[in-house]
């Protein structure tokens, strides 16, 4: 049952979209209402969050038996003792599993608000605090220490410093404010730091901030099994084309036992900086980042035999992952996409530019990984269509852990091919929330079950180069 409104698009993006699951081969197989009701489930899906925290250990630094123990009494501080287990889970044993509570339709609503932007609201729902930056608009008369109901400005409608607003707005629960109205809008200058610290969220889940640093990463699990699927091997040469924030480059570091070398690389200084601090918090010595533009990654020219980044000799690495840039559409949640049409149909042309370059950079026996945030066809199961095509020397390959459902039918893929391919579809179960009563009726496995589905979209392919080209 849903408890926020269905995520809105632009009028032609959901043009686009209704097209893409009513093609013809998803109507065939499924039957024109049936295919009709997974597009509404996912849509209803997507403006929700997912029903579990998952958290990947640094086992470089720890024991996951360690971390649960210490994550388990930090949760029941933060929950003043309500006791929500951490799971581990069976075939991804880095990562626990934290449920959410929620959505929780009894708490009250206070006469002051506070307005934040939809990407702060996101986060809220997650299990985060509020942020200054975040904070669009509060009630006239907020002073530190007030209880106040936060709403989420889903359109960004809401004129920043507004005593009221009218608007669209999503209730995300209540918190105390850190600052009064005039600290907040400080003429003096933006101010940083905690806004508002919630006590009452919508959803509750644990908020991160400070908590395990160096021994936690806050990660989507599919994003987890990316870098389990990639399989990297102590010793070896990997490449994370597209890597910022650094999530599935450390994640690989410490698969391979910080032995062998990653390069990262992104073309934006700051994402490359965030990668190096992540890096070494986690204590991870054998990475190094790049600011590079993947698509300009292969060298045609002979390199000097000091230069350690790119561009790089063809054939230059045993394993590439590929998290190529994308439209983004599997985050959750998200109320309101608001990115054009062109925006998400340019996408397309540059995994393909990016992909060539993998290819060409991946040695013979290689393995290459291609993975997305992302729900369309055109990034994903017609991505494996043309590469396959274009590049014989290409063979989709087996996925392990594979937790998710196969490709999606509808790029003319054969079912073999389908099955091959790994899609988290978050319309796979039915929306329903979790309180502490259902929480303690159910079985762990069935917990575990519910995690592999609710979760955001996102998609993967693996595939092994054959020979040389």
């Amino acid at each position: 049952m849903s408890f926020f409104p269905k995520i809105s698009f632009q009028y032609e993006v959901e043009e686009y979209l209704t097209k893409v699951f009513r093609n013809k081969e998803l109507i065939t197989a499924l039957g024109t209402q049936e295919a009709e009701n997974k597009y509404q489930s996912l849509l209803s899906h997507l403006s929700h969050p997912p029903g579990f925290t998952t958290v990947r250990v640094n086992t470089h630094l720890a024991s996951v038996e360690h971390v649960k123990k210490l994550l388990f009494e930090e949760i029941q501080k933060q929950f003043k003792g309500l006791c929500v287990p951490v799971l581990e889970h069976p075939k991804l044993q880095d990562i626990l599993l934290i449920p959410v509570i929620g959505p929780r339709r009894d708490l009250k609503k206070h006469e002051s608000e506070v307005i934040v932007g939809a990407q702060c609201g996101n986060a809220v729902l997650r299990g985060a605090h509020v942020y200054v930056p975040g904070i669009v608009s509060t009630s006239r008369f907020v002073k530190a220490g007030d209880l106040v109901s936060v709403y989420s400005d889903i359109e960004g409608k809401c004129k920043r410093g507004a005593k009221e607003f009218d608007g669209v707005k999503v209730f995300l629960g209540n918190g105390i404010s850190e600052l009064s109205r005039s600290e907040i809008f400080s003429s003096s200058g933006p101010l940083k730091g905690l806004g508002i610290r919630m006590i009452e969220p919508v959803y509750l889940s644990p908020s991160f901030d400070n908590v395990l640093p160096s021994h936690l990463f806050l990660q989507n699990l599919p994003s987890v099994v990316v870098s389990h699927i990639l399989n990297p091997q102590p010793g070896e040469k990997i490449l994370d084309m597209c890597a910022a924030p650094g999530g599935k480059t450390t994640h690989l570091a410490t698969l391979m036992h910080d032995q062998g070398e990653v390069i990262a690389m992104d073309k934006i200084a700051n994402k490359v900086k965030k990668i190096k601090e992540n890096a070494e918090l986690l204590q991870l010595n054998c990475i190094k980042a790049f600011c590079y533009d993947g698509t300009r990654a292969l060298s045609v020219e002979k390199r000097e035999n000091k230069q350690e980044g790119p561009p790089f000799l063809p054939e230059s690495f045993d394993r590439i992952l590929l998290d190529a840039p994308c439209s983004g559409m599997g985050q959750r949640p998200n109320m309101a996409y608001s990115s054009t049409l062109k925006e998400v149909t340019s996408y397309q042309p540059l995994q393909r530019k990016l992909f060539t370059v993998a290819v060409k950079l991946l040695r013979p026996g290689g393995v290459l990984v291609y993975s997305t945030c992302t729900i369309t066809l055109s990034e994903n199961e017609e991505q494996v269509a043309w590469a396959l095509k274009t590049f014989p020397c290409l063979q989709l390959h087996p996925q392990e852990p594979h937790i998710g459902g196969e490709g999606m039918k509808g790029a003319g893929l054969s079912l073999d091919q389908l099955k091959l391919l790994q899609r988290f579809d978050p319309s796979a179960v039915t929306l329903q929330g979790m309180d502490m009563n259902s929480l303690r009726d159910s079985r762990e496995d069935d917990l575990i079950s519910l995690a592999n589905k609710d979760c955001i979209g996102f998609f993967i392919a693996k595939f092994i180069k054959s020979n040389s080209e």
